[in-house]
């Protein structure tokens, strides 16, 4: 007997396997596929804590008379009565800057219509997508990109990077080219009319609404597939169609969502690429951020390159990581190294004094055991290979915060290292250390 998760998984796996064997095969009958199995396993798939939408509507609300509910959100969404409400905009901070970044946070019933609908597509998309596509797609992430660049720059002859920024990606998304890309392997007239509502939704901020003719709402689980559609069709098909057909040398671009590196062997192909690169995106309505989008010699012979003209090799970021050029540890094989990105260094440590300050009533026991998640988190992340230092002297900085704020517990002075010392033997906090190899 199969239980709802099997019997979905199963339907499924039957798409992506038709998707598989017929790139050309346009889908036609999906949107029966939106039935309470589907639902269910949506709902239990969101987290239970997370924020609600404009209804004010909780899982635990909602789960108090789930079946009927989904019942009803089945009934309304074959009917065609179901339309998405607008998502609540809020701000967040954006890592290493002042700047805020926009949330948009949909409803809980949204959120399981918009899963369901991106179980659906992605079985059909995950067919299609290139391997060095990365951003939020399943079994794929971050460090997954970055061990994908680590093999290309040290292993293949390249000596220059394109470093590039789509800026505002998400608020510049020409919504009718979306929906033409779609339509390559959609045909179902109902999944392409709800696509269209969800993008039609608007957003809601301060009490007031607001249309949305452009765009996709940051948030909502559907927005990263759309992005990845969009990138598919104006970037990475391109990329592998035309441009790496008519390259001199090497090349390879590395994205994940809307943040991308490309290398290559031939400046002369890079000097192209950057150039006709900005035209492409363009033509459907996006531009590079110009401050982070840049060529720059990397590889090899970069370093007695640069020194030959009195200047320092250049450096380029990427999710999160400074890289450089470097050697091994015998001076003699080129390697690629990084680094936490300076600015995320101290926005991490801001965010961590910030939350000091406006916890500092808890208990010590308290402040201890967030203080160790918050450490394991930033480890699992950044501690990367030759990433030592950068972890180590976070790990330093953010013992160097606490104990301050622990100290002024008491009478100014009191509290002292080896008291605090003797804390960690009681409490201990995860010790730095490298959890991902981007080597192999």
């Amino acid at each position: 007997m199969y239980n709802n998760e099997e019997v979905v998984i199963t339907k499924l796996q039957r798409i992506a396997l038709k998707a598989s064997k017929d790139k050309t095969c346009k889908f036609s009958s999906l949107f029966h596929l939106m039935d309470n199995e589907l639902l269910l396993e949506c709902f239990t798939q969101l987290k239970g804590k997370a924020a609600s939408g404009v209804d004010n509507i909780t899982k635990e609300k909602y789960a108090s008379n789930l079946n009927a509910n989904i019942d009803n959100l089945v009934e309304r969404l074959h009917k065609m009565a179901y339309k998405p409400q607008p998502v609540l905009r809020v701000y967040i901070p954006k890592a290493g800057s002042n700047k805020q970044r926009p949330l948009g946070i949909p409803t809980l019933e949204d959120k399981l219509v918009q899963s369901g609908l991106v179980k659906i597509l992605q079985a059909i998309y995950e067919q299609d997508f290139m391997d060095d596509s990365y951003g939020f797609r399943p079994n794929r992430g971050c460090h997954d990109a970055l061990r994908a660049l680590s093999q290309t720059v040290e292993n293949q002859s390249i000596h220059y990077i394109v470093e590039a920024d789509i800026k505002g990606f998400f608020d510049n998304v020409d919504q009718k080219q979306l929906i033409d890309f779609i339509k390559h392997r959609i045909a179902d007239k109902r999944i392409l009319r709800y696509i269209q509502r969800f993008l039609k939704a608007g957003i809601q901020e301060d009490g007031k609404y607001k249309a949305s003719e452009s765009g996709v709402p940051q948030g909502g689980s559907i927005s990263p597939l759309f992005a990845n559609i969009y990138l598919h069709y104006t970037l990475d098909l391109w990329f592998e169609k035309r441009i790496k057909l008519n390259c001199q040398g090497y090349a390879r671009l590395i994205r994940y969502a809307d943040d991308y590196v490309v290398c290559f062997e031939n400046a002369a192909d890079a000097k192209d690429f950057k150039m006709v690169m900005e035209s492409r995106l363009n033509e459907f309505n996006l531009e590079v951020a110009p401050e982070k989008t840049k060529q720059l010699e990397f590889g090899p012979f970069a370093q007695s390159k640069a020194k030959a003209r009195g200047e320092r090799a250049q450096t380029f970021n990427f999710l999160g990581f400074t890289h450089y050029c470097s050697r091994s540890r015998d001076g003699k094989r080129f390697r690629m190294k990084r680094k936490t990105i300076s600015k995320r260094f101290t926005a991490k440590l801001s965010e961590y004094k910030a939350w000091l300050k406006a916890n500092r009533t808890l208990t010590t026991a308290q402040i201890l055991k967030t203080t160790a998640a918050k450490l394991r988190e930033h480890f699992v992340y950044y501690g990367v290979t030759d990433n030592t230092r950068s972890i180590n002297s976070f790990a330093f900085r953010v013992m160097e915060l606490l104990f301050k704020w622990l100290n002024r517990r008491g009478k100014r002075g009191c509290y002292t290292w080896e008291k605090f010392n003797k804390l960690l033997t009681l409490l201990p906090l995860p010790t730095p250390s490298i959890r991902v190899n981007l080597l192999w």
